[in-house]
């Protein structure tokens, strides 16, 4: 692993909230500020921006709290699909509770939670009460009416007039959500609609972290974000409005560049002033550019999330939960950047852990999985499957053990343990798999450093693991998933299943 520092959030802090206050004092009362991308836990920029703090976005809001009022918007679609947020395996609707919850103790409270194209779905009803018996505040708009073409209709009592009015307090609103197309932007619209019928001259901007306006365009900053947003076919490209009206170079994505004609048509019907934003880049105030301290650590942590990305989309093709297309463009991505797979350090070690596996096996039919990880040294380690265990317990078995140097042939959960567990899953439980998955290996574990003064100092280890990148020849079962989200790991997998039967118990 590569411990050089990339980013610098100090700076980004100081430079983000000097721009956001010079934006909201371009306007005297109010300033509405679509807040995309993660708030909280943005893993993707800590992992392309070596020393981010997935966290520094709500240490900015609460340096501004005494300035902004934060409204949480989700799409009522999402809710109704049960979307799931796929780094913390969790569905939209409850990533908003757990949102609501953490900025609580960051000191900041949602001032409101907005239904966005709602139409009585059940789910989302469902969801509405659950939020307004605990004491939030629910408000519901329904679709706009003469959305995306007829804006003398979206500007009016039957588009975002039908839309009931959010109360706010403070000069900064910070309308976020998770994930794209929440309906963080049209909120923001319907409410300076309200505003100025009110006489309130109240304005709009964008907060966006990714792609990078000021780096250029193939970046790999800017290239990752393209891998990240792959399966919506978001693309990077130069804003032409921005360089008509400067004569000088953006980067901004096709959606933003397509909308922005549209938005400044809504804007100025709205007003019934000329818009102040020339292009879509001027909407923005993004800082993040201006806290790279490392260029060379950031492409390259850039391109490895390139190559992780690549892994998720073939597994997610593999369970049919995407489409070939979306592989495609992250190949042709990785092509622009001159990398491979193999170029990912975990890899090679992980396949030819399940080719050791085989080569042990010979003559047996069955599954050989492997599994690598690098410590934060640098260094590797790999597990395999066995008939006690799955290759992710023994892949984190043995990482900890180094990182407590433990002698290799010192037990730390006894095997008649392991077996006990593998008889009450399949003897009692009526589970085909009795094997140890993470999560139950973790459990065992945590049971045997009662006993076992090894155990207990390998659990100590485990912390150590955050944050270091593993690579599996197979797809993770969901118990071996869920163990390597807690620890917090950087997993890719082979689009391969570990178990040739569809169904498992």
């Amino acid at each position: 692993m590569n411990d050089r520092i990339g980013f610098d959030n100090e700076r980004y802090l100081s430079e983000q909230r000097a721009a956001i206050l010079e934006r909201v004092g371009q306007f005297d009362d109010k300033l509405y500020l679509e807040f995309g991308g993660k708030l909280l836990w943005d893993y993707h920029a800590a992992r392309v921006l070596p020393g981010f703090d997935p966290n520094v976005k709500v240490r900015l809001l609460q340096e501004l709290r005494d300035t902004a009022d934060l409204i949480l918007c989700i799409y009522a679609g999402d809710i109704e699909r049960k979307k799931v947020r796929a780094d913390f395996g969790i569905t939209y609707d409850r990533d908003a509770l757990k949102l609501i919850d953490d900025l609580r103790r960051w000191d900041i409270a949602v001032r409101a939670v907005v239904i966005t194209r709602f139409e009585d779905q059940p789910a989302a009803v469902v969801f509405r009460n659950r939020l307004e018996r605990r004491g939030v505040p629910v408000y519901t708009h329904p679709p706009t009416r003469g959305y995306p073409a007829d804006v003398d209709r979206i500007v009016s009592g039957d588009g975002y007039g039908a839309n009931p009015y959010i109360e706010t307090e403070r000069p900064l609103v910070v309308i976020t959500g998770p994930g794209p197309g929440s309906g963080k932007l049209a909120t923001c619209l319907s409410q300076l609609y309200h505003d100025h019928r009110r006489g309130v001259r109240s304005g709009f901007a964008k907060f966006e972290t990714f792609p990078v306006w000021n780096l250029p365009l193939k970046h790999p900053v800017n290239v990752a974000y393209e891998a990240a947003t792959a399966d919506l076919r978001d693309a990077n490209l130069i804003d032409p409005f921005h360089l008509e009206a400067y004569e000088k170079t953006a980067v901004s994505y096709n959606r933003d560049v397509e909308a922005f004609p549209l938005v400044s048509r809504i804007i100025e019907a709205i007003t019934g002033q000329e818009p102040i934003y020339r292009s879509p880049t001027d909407m923005g105030v993004n800082r993040a550019g201006a806290a790279i301290v490392d260029d060379e650590v950031v492409r390259s942590a850039a391109r490895d999330e390139v190559i992780r990305r690549y892994f998720r989309y073939a597994c997610e093709y593999a369970m049919g939960l995407s489409d070939r297309e979306t592989v495609e463009r992250a190949e042709l991505l990785m092509s622009g950047l001159d990398i491979r797979p193999t170029d990912r350090r975990v890899v090679g070690p992980a396949r030819r852990a399940a080719e050791q596996c085989r080569e042990l096996d010979k003559g047996h039919e069955g599954m050989y999985c492997g599994a690598a990880l690098e410590l934060p040294d640098g260094s590797l380690v790999t597990g395999k499957n066995s008939p006690l265990m799955h290759s992710a317990s023994s892949l984190i078995l043995n990482a900890v053990k180094k990182l407590a140097h433990i002698p290799d042939e010192l037990h730390l959960l006894s095997p008649n343990v392991i077996e006990s567990v593998a008889r009450l899953k399949g003897q009692i439980m009526n589970s085909k798999e009795a094997t140890l998955d993470l999560d139950e290996t973790l459990i065992a574990l945590s049971i045997s450093s009662t006993t076992n003064p090894s155990a207990g100092l390998a659990i100590t280890k485990l912390r150590e693991l955050n944050g270091c990148e593993v690579h599996m020849s197979h797809i993770p079962t969901s118990g071996d998933e869920a163990g390597l989200r807690r620890l917090g790991v950087n997993l890719t997998s082979e689009p391969t299943f570990a178990s040739k039967d569809l169904f498992l118990t």
